[in-house]
């Protein structure tokens, strides 16, 4: 089986170079030189991939998803065997469906199940609470998106909550521990937030799960500091100890955090102003040094227009009228509040005369 995995993962890149691409060394054929690595590469192959080879399972098309496969459950079977497993109180798992029996073995074990609310608009961690005397069956449906939203309470800033283990998906990972996301960034930034909180600490352990053809190698000049690297990979044929010497995120790195991002995420925000408190450099993407500009109204004053243009009006005032035309000459609009009232009420339009009528009007061509 493993051999079998390692065939597919071959066929994954075929021969066409990517040995010569993550190897530093010149390629010299005209196809090899129009080569280009990069994440979202990386990210479309392993889609393309587990799609073309049926590898992939529901919900798909995988593609811009952490992907869910065929043997998901089973490579999930190895993580209670890991000591860090068997040592930790309160595990971390993300959302996604391949890791759905991993969250199962965590609730299972009589384990803290947290999890990340969705594209984190409400908090940071959802805490999943099983009803007293859950069955197997409950469990599982616990472990379940549905099971979330039914059995969890959200997990504030100041909870003070100690996070021994995290699990996280993966579109690829390397046996060296580097890993790529779908390329939205919230694994990274979730963790980077837990170190924030003090929800974690430098020796946290990283786990992934993924299929074994997610496993390949990633150039580290990919790789930036804000990347999350993992430390065991979980297959449905292998258990990889990485031994990833490559620091993880110390922290929230602000200024890869943009104004957008922080208006979606409120504990974002949360997280910033107890740093600015701190003393913390907050400064934002769009914020160069502190100056940071009011956004340009799409609404111009009417000093701010300029000196040719008239201030536009679909509706022309009585003491606007050119002085030929019949009909309030020499009043100003004092004159006519509180004098004529049914006066104050006319409108004219254009260059239409005051004596104008409306059959006037009707035999017009």
């Amino acid at each position: 089986m493993e051999a079998r995995a390692g065939e597919q993962c071959r066929g994954l890149w075929g021969n066409r170079g990517w040995d010569r691409v993550v190897v530093p060394v010149a390629p010299t054929r005209r196809e090899d030189k129009a080569w280009h690595v990069s994440k979202q590469s990386i990210r479309e192959r392993i889609w393309d991939y587990m799609e073309s080879h049926n590898i992939a399972d529901f919900p798909r098309p995988v593609h811009h998803r952490i992907p869910n496969f065929k043997g998901a459950s089973r490579a999930a079977e190895h993580f209670p065997h890991l000591h860090a497993f068997s040592a930790a109180r309160t595990i971390k798992v993300n959302p996604d469906a391949p890791q759905r029996n991993a969250r199962f073995l965590v609730l299972e074990s009589r384990k803290t199940l947290l999890v990340p609310t969705p594209r984190l608009r409400t908090g940071l961690f959802n805490k999943i609470i099983p009803p007293p005397g859950a069955t197997k069956d409950i469990l599982r449906k616990c472990a379940t998106s549905q099971g979330v939203r039914n059995f969890s309470v959200p997990v504030g800033l100041d909870s003070n909550v100690l996070v021994d283990l995290v699990v996280v998906g993966s579109v690829a990972v390397s046996e060296k521990g580097w890993r790529i996301g779908k390329g939205e960034g919230y694994a990274d930034l979730e963790y980077a937030m837990m170190v924030s909180m003090g929800a974690v600490h430098e020796g946290t352990l990283v786990v992934t799960i993924v299929h074994d053809c997610q496993v390949v190698d990633i150039p580290e000049a990919l790789l930036e500091d804000h990347d999350l690297t993992v430390d065991y990979i979980l297959t449905p044929t292998r258990v990889i100890a990485t031994g990833c010497a490559r620091p993880k995120p110390t922290g929230i790195l602000w200024s890869k955090v943009s104004c957008e991002m922080l208006t979606k995420i409120p504990v974002l925000r949360s997280l910033r102003e107890r740093e600015k408190r701190a003393g913390t450099d907050v400064t934002l993407q769009a914020e160069p040094g502190n100056t940071q500009q009011p956004a340009p109204s799409t609404v111009r004053r009417p000093q701010d227009r300029p000196q040719s243009q008239p201030a536009p009006s679909t509706v022309r005032r009585p003491q606007d009228r050119p002085q030929s035309q019949a009909g309030f000459r020499g009043r100003s609009h004092s004159s006519l509040e509180g004098t004529d009232t049914h006066l104050a009420a006319t409108v004219c339009l254009g260059n239409l005369p005051y004596s104008a009528r409306v059959r006037e009007l009707k035999r017009a061509p």
